[in-house]
């Protein structure tokens, strides 16, 4: 998602009051809750409804190995991923440059803070000199690390929140997204006030705390990455126990789709951080000592937490109930407010069952690696009104700044749910409604309203990316 894109889409959602396309009047035959969510009641909001409505919800979609390829061929052939395990020994400037080149440049358009003030000329200009761009040697070996929590990664080394528009103060102009406790990341750069580092993840590369990575050689990162015994975070998010003895993994927040080595060296009877394992299941998470180097430490997890051994099955059934575990969750712009957005739902939904994905809707709407079927200027309303009449459960319908996961055929039309800002839709008397969400949300795809023209939804899509057979 481009921030652009985001504002396109928040003024499409929250102003649009014109009629709808010709001949499309799918909001007619659904009732109005008092939320103003159309179509939707309690029913609607469980994920047993929408596993109800599907002949073999159970079947697998893509086996273990096929998804082992997929990822592979992402890896390989998308340009927004890195394959770090590929990288030379040594990074020369040209090859940094270009990653800081993506996020870390500056602003040229007005910015404002969270109290809707301009953000002075200086201040920006000393957070991009603080990047330290004219420091960058002509080569250096290359640095290799590990996540040590939720981690936020930033266009340029700053805390600082800034806006777009004053008042608006969801999204945040310098968040890019997050990373998770065990992401190895290779670390390229650091700022001039030596507090940030810029790291490169598997699928991003951007700015973050010193404080979020511990460094390690490339075999202890590589080692840790590879283990086969783990557990797979199959909710939400899951915490890890509080404890005293060890702080840094005390009541650390684990992320849907998270991989994490056990540690299985340990004697089940003797007590871990200060307690019973017997009960828990024992994880072995990176730390960061004092003098910023990799060391692991146990950590325990109860074992009526939301874990599994593996990765789940790829099937519609499991696609529903993942997606409706974050049914609720407040919106947050690249992974903020501990929550996700659009693309970061979607993602985190299909990496609990194993498929990895690019971080953002610009990058996956058009993956190399991903099955797409694409939409242009050519395709007219009857030919996206017949494509989205096919979508299947797990589908992933993009439109400029947004992408939404199908959970099903109800009431003659397509139905999703998304990380959105908001919904519009014409009402039976001609008049616009206008609701604001904010959060993951169910809602019917065809009656949305995109912008003030009448236009909806589909006659924007650009893209549907179907993962299974």
């Amino acid at each position: 998602m481009t921030i652009s894109s985001i504002r396109a889409l928040c003024l499409g959602l929250l102003l649009a009051g014109a009629a709808a396309s010709p001949g499309l009047h799918a909001e007619q035959n659904l009732p109005v809750p008092p939320s103003g969510v159309l179509g939707v009641g309690p029913a609607q909001l469980t994920p047993e409804f929408w596993i109800g409505l599907r002949p073999q919800p159970d079947t697998v979609l893509l086996t273990p190995a096929q998804i082992a390829a997929q990822n592979a061929k992402l890896l390989a052939d998308d340009p927004s991923m890195h394959d770090l395990r590929k990288l030379p020994a040594t990074l020369d400037r040209a090859q940094v440059d270009d990653w800081l080149d993506t996020v870390s440049t500056l602003p040229t358009r007005p910015l404002y803070d969270v109290h809707g003030q301009p953000v002075p000329e200086a201040t920006i200009k000393a957070i991009v000199d603080n990047a330290h761009r004219d420091a960058v040697p002509a080569s250096e070996p290359t640095r290799y690390g590990l996540v040590v929590k939720r981690a936020a990664l930033r266009s340029l080394p700053t805390d600082l929140r800034v806006f777009s528009h004053p008042g608006d103060t969801d999204i945040d102009r310098f968040q890019e997204t997050a990373e998770f406790p065990g992401t190895p990341v290779v670390v390229a750069h650091t700022s001039t006030d030596g507090r940030w580092l810029f790291v490169v993840s598997p699928r991003y590369a951007a700015w973050t705390h010193r404080e979020n990575v511990a460094i390690g050689s490339a075999k202890q990162v590589f080692d840790y990455a590879g283990r086969t015994a783990a557990r797979v975070v199959t909710g939400g998010t899951v915490h890890t126990v509080y404890t005293r003895e060890q702080p840094a993994v005390s009541q650390l927040q684990l992320d849907m789709g998270e991989r994490l080595p056990l540690a299985t060296d340990l004697p089940p009877d003797q007590p871990v951080n200060g307690q019973t394992p017997y009960a828990a299941h024992v994880l072995e998470l990176p730390i960061r000592n004092d003098d910023g180097m990799l060391a692991f430490a146990p950590a325990l997890v109860q074992i009526n937490k939301d874990t599994s051994p593996d990765y789940l099955p790829l099937t519609e059934a499991n696609i529903i109930r993942q997606a409706f575990k974050f049914l609720g969750e407040r919106y947050g712009w690249g992974h903020a407010y501990d929550g996700r957005d659009c693309s970061g739902f979607v993602s985190d939904v299909y990496r609990s069952m194993g498929v990895e994905m690019p971080r953002n809707t610009s990058r996956q709407a058009i993956s190399p690696a991903l099955d797409h079927q694409t939409f242009d200027a050519r395709d007219d309303h009857a030919a996206r009104l017949k494509a989205a009449m096919a979508l299947k459960v797990g589908d992933l319908v993009y439109i400029p700044g947004h992408v939404m996961m199908v959970i099903g055929q109800w009431k003659g039309q397509p139905w999703v749910i998304h990380d959105v800002l908001g919904m519009s839709y014409r009402q039976g008397d001609g008049s616009t409604r206008l609701v604001k969400l904010n959060a993951v949300s169910v809602t019917p795809l065809l009656p949305m309203l995109y912008g003030k023209d009448g236009s909806t939804f589909i006659d924007h899509m650009t893209s549907i990316v179907r993962i299974r057979h």
